[in-house]
């Protein structure tokens, strides 16, 4: 039998302007929400921190995408880090 309360990751990705932006998701069966978790300065979406707090969530019936702003090349330029209105637009296209 299964478990109702099994969840899985789906690994996604979210179009803005010319690139795709990686993300997991997760929903569970009977979600009663979701948080997004946006990384962009100094985290990824696959930080350890980061992954237990989105578990934690999954467990009280909330879905979780966790999320990278930036490319990994995006990531290394350190101006892209605080670019704020790079990173909002970002957000924006990834909440749509």
């Amino acid at each position: 039998m299964e478990d109702q309360h099994s969840i899985e990751d789906q690994q996604v990705r979210i179009p803005s302007d010319a690139i795709l932006l990686e993300g997991t998701l997760t929903v569970p069966a009977d979600a009663i929400g979701i948080v997004l978790f946006a990384h962009g300065s100094g985290s990824s979406r696959l930080s350890p921190r980061n992954t237990y707090v989105a578990k934690a969530l999954q467990k009280a019936r909330i879905g979780t995408l966790l999320f990278d702003l930036l490319t990994d090349d995006e990531a290394a330029d350190r101006e892209n880090v605080f670019d704020i209105d790079f990173l909002g637009h970002r957000l924006v296209d990834a909440t749509r």
